[in-house]
């Protein structure tokens, strides 16, 4: 058989033919829509992210102002609508995320189809490759073209091997991205998740907040001088309640060992919230020197942080205990508490939450939400008070108080296994 310059010339381009299907599909239009919808949500939760910050910022000025029913009334009012703004953005990031994962899935549909057209090019090509190469190179050399027909096939054969692994270097990358795709849906599906938990959160933390806010209207029948006396008897049953557990620390034996400690500057904990504020600091503050916690000094570091932001781990751990302190003795502690326990010495708790979303026993990750930061238990605001103790002093305790006449749950410890938190941070 021989090969005439217009067989080779036929056999080239249909090779060549075979490979381009790796032509781009046109972009379907639910692709496009969802597209549009995502960004539609995008300056959703752009403008409400705007309209929070505007809630926060009155939140801040208010704190700085003097304490009045007033002004507490005014606080309780922005913390719930500010609240309410963020269920409508996580419902908006909630809407973004499916809509990605639809639009995610449209796209692998598209991606699978040209994959299947690339292989099925990459097969034809294949096929009249081999058929092409029924003459060996000296027949081709020996017949009517001679040495001009073997060069042009020469050539046209490199042009296809070109050609060819540009296609098969295409199937792959799109392979490649279609993982990617794959995995980016997975992604998104565990962010749905954790949206839909969060927006749950929300909405409880809003309602806790409206049954606290009615509480509160009640008590102090819209008038300042109830509002004040009501100030003073939390403020005398804190004291009361600090000077009982204080009384009971004190007794409970403990010599602390520094070897079985993190090193100090180690930075073995990070920060439990994403934007840092310290309020009060360990020790002997100025607010403890004036009087508060009976001289024996802060226990833990303040974190200014809005009700119902995200509290999350130091480290990773095991949850030893929560509880609220709220149940025994109403404003007078830590309110909602959470207890970690980690493998390297330490014990972290979390102070002042409005909602607790871990349990005892529960193993927990770096960075994990266990909670939302809220004004439980004795607190002139909302922030997070953490604390650090040494593993090898501190305890969950069940104890009787005989200022509030009934049993509370507590973490307890001698102040020697208080640490300063900002040592391993």
């Amino acid at each position: 058989m021989q090969n005439s310059h217009g067989e080779i010339f036929w056999r080239v381009a249909a090779i060549l033919c075979a490979l381009t299907t790796l032509a781009v599909l046109p972009v379907y239009s639910d692709i496009a829509d969802l597209q549009t919808k995502i960004s539609e949500r995008n300056e959703q939760i752009a403008a409400l992210e705007k309209e929070i910050a505007a809630y926060q910022g009155e939140l801040d000025k208010l704190g700085g102002e003097a304490n009045s029913l007033k002004n507490a009334i005014a606080e309780l009012d922005l913390t719930r609508k500010k609240l309410l703004a963020e269920i409508k953005a996580t419902e908006s990031r909630i809407s973004a995320a499916t809509l990605s994962i639809d639009a995610l899935t449209e796209n692998i549909g598209v991606q699978e189809k040209r994959i299947g057209r690339g292989n099925a090019g990459l097969e034809k090509a294949l096929r009249l490759l081999a058929e092409g190469h029924r003459e060996s190179p000296v027949e081709i050399f020996l017949n009517e073209n001679g040495f001009s027909g073997a060069w042009r096939e020469a050539e046209a054969l490199r042009a296809v091997e070109a050609r060819l692994a540009d296609s098969i270097r295409g199937v792959k990358e799109l392979k490649a991205e279609l993982e990617e795709n794959r995995a980016e849906i997975d992604a998104k599906r565990k962010e749905l998740t954790a949206l839909k938990n969060e927006r749950a959160d929300r909405k409880r933390i809003a309602d806790g907040e409206r049954t606290t806010q009615q509480a509160f209207l009640t008590a102090t029948k819209n008038k300042e001088t109830n509002y004040k006396k009501l100030l003073q008897d939390k403020l005398a049953l804190r004291e009361a309640f600090e000077n009982e557990l204080l009384e009971y620390e004190s007794q409970l034996k403990f010599e602390l060992d520094p070897s079985r400690l993190p090193q100090v500057g180690s930075g073995v904990l990070r920060w439990p919230l994403d934007a840092i504020k310290i309020t009060q600091y360990f020790g002997a503050t100025a607010f403890a020197k004036s009087g508060a916690y009976n001289g024996s000094g802060h226990n833990g570091v303040d974190f200014r942080a809005g009700v119902g932001t995200p509290i999350k781990t130091a480290l990773s751990g095991v949850v030893k205990g929560v509880g609220d302190t709220d149940r025994t003795c109403s404003g007078a502690s830590y309110g909602k508490w959470i207890l970690i326990e980690h493998s390297n010495g330490l014990t972290t708790l979390y102070a002042h939450l409005s909602l607790i979303r871990v349990s005892e026993g529960q193993g927990v990750s770096t960075g994990e939400v266990v909670g939302y930061s809220g004004a439980t238990g004795y607190a002139t605001g909302p922030h997070l008070h953490f604390t650090v103790f040494a593993t090898q002093g501190v305890q969950v305790a069940t104890r009787p108080s005989r200022v509030c006449g009934r049993n509370y749950i507590i973490p307890v410890a001698n102040p020697g296994a208080y640490l300063n938190p900002l040592l391993y941070l």
